[in-house]
């Protein structure tokens, strides 16, 4: 029995069957209505089901298949396939994406953004189709008409098809869809024999198997001619694999096109054709060979990104994984130092951009140091004009100021000793009052206190808390949004030890090391904000891990 099978790129939408006893096609289409149209005419398999069957041929067609379409369809090939089938012929047609491990025909539903995950658990693998026609060798052969893939793919995924893993006895031609798609309609056509100079008329690059001449859906038997491998066979395809390697290790568009025009239908002609389009494709094709070269880990392109922030260049997020953001930046300090815009980092690119890092932190240390000299006069001369005369108004004062100073505190302590002293004289009720309303702590409640005693023992400290409040609405809202940049960051124990020790170092004064940021902690995170101009939180938001990290380089 003969079988061909022509995938041309996902809706299921099987033709009724021709059945006859000779032979079987299965057409998938994946490919969109133009290339649809090149094929019949029309945009209507009809005339090449009709032509197919004419000829004795059983024809199932699926058009735009899905993860399901293609496999379903595979299946039914594969198991339909017996020891009476006399030939196998696979077209697939669409968006190849390779990975380590193999290559894949995708579904005509995926979108354009597409992960590894995705392209391994939905795409149709092509080894599947090397294993089921490997049991035909000499009688196989597999056409793949490749769609061009505009976006840029993720770490993992590459256009390329590398055909090295042809399975012995397949016959694999390659070509872009239109290529493709003009030799089925030439095959449906065809009275049987040979059918590789079909092939390479259409321009399609045999690899795998390449027989003198591979019969498909011959009516009769077609003796194939036996090939006796030479002394001169054999050194010219000792020459095809060096000119190759050559080419590999040069591995630019001149090195391609030389092994071309040498051995325009050798061993490795459609991989050179594949590295042809993906370096034309990629105008920085060597930039990013020689990036991927350096094997770099996730925590050294973390270190990259922080170095990048540093330097004031967003780079969306410290992860270790070089997106839009992290390309970006790269280029923008590329332009700023002039050199090429690639958005690709060489070693000699990593060790100056670390260098201008590590300058760049200790500038901002010392400028830190600098202001906080200065927060550190300015706080000192302040108490010596309300707190240090030890009265209430002067702490009060003092803390309006500087709530987190030097002697914040000192002037807390000696007020809540105040306070302490006032609640022993006020009477029970008023005492038992005021409990409440500093449980409720609004504006509201301090001004309901006032209402009800004007003259209370308390009546001073309501309304310096109903100020507070006031003046600190828009410092609740930062803290707010500094707790949720903090939860966001997701640090663990020992990032958040790490961090009151660069603290501690600091002499910030966070309290026990602990990883428990409690008020002493949030108090000495503020302080270092305050100190390096940063947003005042006293949360940890990535601009302040930042500049932690920073610090370390300098200790």
């Amino acid at each position: 029995m003969k079988r061909l099978v022509l995938s041309l790129s996902a809706t299921m939408a099987f033709a009724a069957p021709a059945v006859a006893d000779n032979s079987d096609v299965l057409i998938i289409g994946n490919s969109d209505q133009s290339v649809l149209q090149r094929l019949t005419g029309s945009g209507d398999l009809t005339a090449t089901q009709s032509r197919f069957a004419a000829r004795g041929t059983e024809i199932s067609i699926a058009l735009n298949a899905d993860r399901d379409g293609m496999r379903t369809a595979f299946l039914e090939f594969a198991e339909n396939l017996d020891a009476t089938t006399d030939d196998v012929a696979v077209a697939l047609t669409g968006r190849f994406v390779s990975t380590v491990s193999g290559s894949y025909l995708l579904p005509a539903d995926m979108g354009d953004d597409v992960s590894l995950a995705q392209v391994v658990a939905e795409g149709l693998p092509v080894d599947a189709l090397y294993a089921v026609m490997a049991e035909y060798p000499g009688r196989a052969l597999l056409v793949l008409g490749e769609v061009e893939i505009d976006e840029t793919l993720p770490s993992g995924l590459s256009a390329n098809l590398p055909l090295r893993d042809v399975s012995q006895g397949v016959t694999v031609a390659v070509g872009p869809a239109g290529d493709v798609v003009r030799f089925i309609g030439r095959l449906a056509e065809w009275p049987g024999g040979d059918v590789l100079p079909l092939a390479r008329e259409a321009g399609l690059s045999l690899a795998g198997f390449v027989p003198l001449e591979l019969p498909l859906l011959a009516e009769t038997e077609v003796a194939l001619p036996q090939v006796v491998e030479t002394e001169a066979t054999s050194d010219r395809a000792a020459e095809d694999d060096a000119a190759w390697q050559e080419a590999l290790t040069a591995d630019r568009e001149a090195g391609y096109e030389t092994y071309l025009a040498a051995f325009p239908n050798g061993l490795h002609a459609a991989e050179a054709r594949q590295r042809l389009t993906a370096i034309r494709a990629e105008p920085f094709y060597q930039e990013k060979q020689a990036e991927a070269d350096l094997g770099l880990s996730r925590n050294a392109r973390r270190e990259i990104q922080r170095d990048l922030s540093l330097l004031g260049y967003n780079t969306r997020g410290i992860d270790g994984i070089f997106g839009r953001g992290t390309r970006g930046a790269v280029t923008a300090w590329q332009n700023q130092n002039g050199l090429p815009a690639s958005g690709y980092l060489s070693a000699d690119q990593i060790t100056r951009l670390d260098a201008q890092a590590e300058r760049r932190a200790a500038e901002l240390e010392e400028e830190a140091r600098q202001r906080q000299a200065e927060l550190e006069r300015q706080d000192r001369a302040f108490w010596e004009e309300t707190g240090a005369r030890g009265d209430e108004p002067g702490y009060r004062a003092y803390l309006r100021r500087f709530p987190d100073g030097q002697f914040a505190e000192v002037a807390e302590e000696r007020l809540a000793a105040i306070e302490a002293q006032r609640r022993a004289q006020a009477e029970d009720q008023d005492r038992l009052r005021w409990q409440q309303i500093r449980e409720i702590d609004t504006q509201d409640a301090y001004r309901a206190y006032l209402a009800e005693r004007p003259n209370g023992a308390f009546a001073e400290e309501a309304k310096e808390r109903i100020a507070w409040l006031d003046r600190n609405s828009e410092q609740r809202e930062i803290q707010a949004r500094g707790q949720a940049e903090e939860a966001a960051l997701g640090l663990n124990a020992a990032a958040r030890r790490l961090a009151e020790a660069r603290l501690a170092e600091l002499g910030l004064e966070p309290g026990v090391v602990d990883g428990e940021f409690d008020d002493d902690a949030r108090r000495a995170i503020r302080r270092y904000q305050d100190a390096r101009d940063l947003r005042v939180s006293g949360y940890l938001d990535q601009a302040t891990v930042v500049r932690l990290m920073a610090d370390t380089i300098l200790r």
